[in-house]
């Protein structure tokens, strides 16, 4: 049951462009990667700066203490990468400082058994290193062709501006004003007098923005002296120091030793084209894991999609462990037909929900990616690599057409992102749909839980179908909570590019570059 109105109907235009197009869960960081591209940028180096924008406009969902995966498709090497940043637990730490509470489960994003005081999940003891900066620089050595300052120059300026805040900032805020009040730094950053989630007046037209300036001044730094400032250099210490004064583990050694990873990515045929998704420590292992198993059925239907993903959740879960998170993503296509898809992510709205003073940053709580009960397949221990559900992929479709259609697109949203990918794939190489099309499209989510979550716009004899297999309840597709994962995704299709984000997200958007 809720209030909200059935006859309501939401709806995003996708425009065809023979320009590039960034589709990203922020306009303005989309218009900052499309304005790179204008400026003669590569897919790459639209991802960039995308990435450090989107940091500064969505705090809660990325920024400079993230981590994630790129997915990259290469136009003249006819080959895809996949560059791994995924976060990694500090060298200092001590399980035996997250002990077990007596009974019950955690109660952010999972069900691993409760930590006393959440140690694991909220303040400086869930702080992982970090990754992104060194994602983007490895990335951006290979391909880029922009000068590295002027990628990030353009959230320099977001940050000194201050993000926006409307509505859904406050909604957001709101929804986490209690953790945030806990430390003074966030409390300063994102409430008023430490307290209050900064809510807009019902009728009044005034700016609220921000303080961000601090933040504005670290990536000024790293603007300048490179990704080097943060691993090693003086953020990195102050960011290191800053942790430590509040309890975490985290070093500068930390900092300076971690590397990113470019690998090739992993390719799955399907349906006689080809998926591409990141290997190790993503979703991807799994998504391929579903494909498989969908690649059975003639004509895949929801009951296909459940069935597939409690069989690729089911593997998942007996051998490599879980984990959640809320995460940001978008996907780039540019002029040539290079593509990119980002997921990255502080994991937990909000990370740890604590801010380093001396740098700005909202801090991640990648600790919490870990089972705390030792002796499992992703338990916690000392310098080992996260084990995240980021999936972005990219696929190609054979057709009556020499040059394959292509498209890259992942999402946000913990355990449901595989899903709402696996879908959206099957939609356009399984069922011939547009990207427009595949986004508007109702989706379910399985989860590994043991029960399908269907949207209530689905037929009924489709949802009694699915509830002969699972359990099975519907949600609307909504704003906040979400009850599916948040998408973003390019097409390329001959020389004509399109976009699209997901249509109830209020802030995503997808933006092209002027068609000169």
């Amino acid at each position: 049951m809720d209030n909200f109105s059935n006859s309501q109907v939401v709806r995003k235009t996708v425009v065809a462009t023979r320009g590039g197009v960034v589709a990203a869960q922020h306009r303005r960081a989309a218009e900052v990667g499309a304005a790179v591209l204008e400026a003669g940028g590569d897919a790459v180096d639209a991802a960039v700066a995308t990435s450090f924008a989107i940091g500064v406009v969505e705090p809660w969902m990325s920024g400079l203490a993230a981590g994630g995966c790129m997915q990259i498709w290469r136009v003249d090497e006819a080959r895809a990468h996949t560059v791994d940043y995924g976060m990694r637990s500090p060298s200092g730490l001590d399980p035996a400082d997250y002990p077990l509470a007596e009974g019950g489960k955690a109660q952010d994003l999972f069900a691993w058994p409760l930590v006393k005081d959440d140690r694991n999940v909220q303040g400086a003891t869930a702080v992982a290193v970090p990754g992104v900066v060194a994602g983007m620089e490895l990335a951006h050595k290979r391909f880029g062709r922009l000068a590295w300052r002027e990628l990030v120059a353009p959230a320099v300026a977001l940050a000194k501006e201050g993000m926006l805040l409307d509505w859904y900032a406050g909604l957001m805020i709101a929804s986490n004003a209690r953790a945030l009040s806990r430390d003074p730094d966030a409390a300063a950053m994102f409430l008023e007098e430490g307290q209050w989630p900064p809510l807009i007046s019902w009728t009044a037209i005034t700016e609220k923005h921000l303080d961000q300036r601090k933040l504005s001044h670290t990536l000024d730094t790293i603007s300048r002296e490179g990704p080097k400032a943060l691993y090693g250099g003086d953020v990195g210490r102050a960011l290191a120091k800053d942790v430590r004064e509040k309890g975490g583990s985290l070093s500068l050694e930390d900092l300076a030793g971690y590397r990113a990873h470019m690998v090739d990515a992993l390719e799955v045929p399907y349906r006689g084209g080809r998926v591409f998704a990141s290997p190790g420590m993503t979703g991807g292992p799994t998504l391929a894991h579903a494909f498989r198993f969908l690649s059975r059925e003639e004509k895949p239907s929801y009951l296909s999609y459940a069935k597939s993903l409690e069989a690729a959740w089911r593997e998942r879960l007996q051998t490599m462990g879980d984990k959640e998170g809320c995460t940001t993503h978008f996907s780039v296509v540019d002029r040539a037909g290079n593509l990119c898809a980002v997921t990255q992510t502080l994991l937990s709205v909000f990370g740890s929900r604590v801010v380093s003073p001396s740098t700005g940053i909202p801090l991640n709580n990648g600790i919490m990616w870990f089972d705390p009960e030792p002796g499992k397949p992703n338990s916690l221990a000392p310098g080992r690599r996260c084990l995240g559900n980021y999936c972005p992929i990219v696929g190609e479709m054979r057709g009556s057409t020499p040059d394959p259609r292509r498209f890259a697109i992942g999402a946000s949203g913990g355990r449901k992102i595989l899903g709402t990918v696996l879908q959206l794939a099957s939609f356009m190489m399984d069922h011939g749909l547009s990207l427009e099309e595949a986004f508007h499209r109702p989706r379910i989510d399985m989860s590994g839980e043991g029960r399908v979550i269907a949207d209530r716009a689905l037929p009924q004899n489709v949802i009694d179908e699915l509830n002969r297999f699972l359990p099975t309840t519907t949600a609307r597709r909504g704003i906040f909570p979400y009850a599916f994962a948040v998408p973003a995704g390019v097409q390329r299709e001959g020389d004509v590019n399109t976009g699209c984000t997901e249509i109830m997200s209020p802030w995503g958007d997808a933006v092209a570059e002027r068609d000169m």
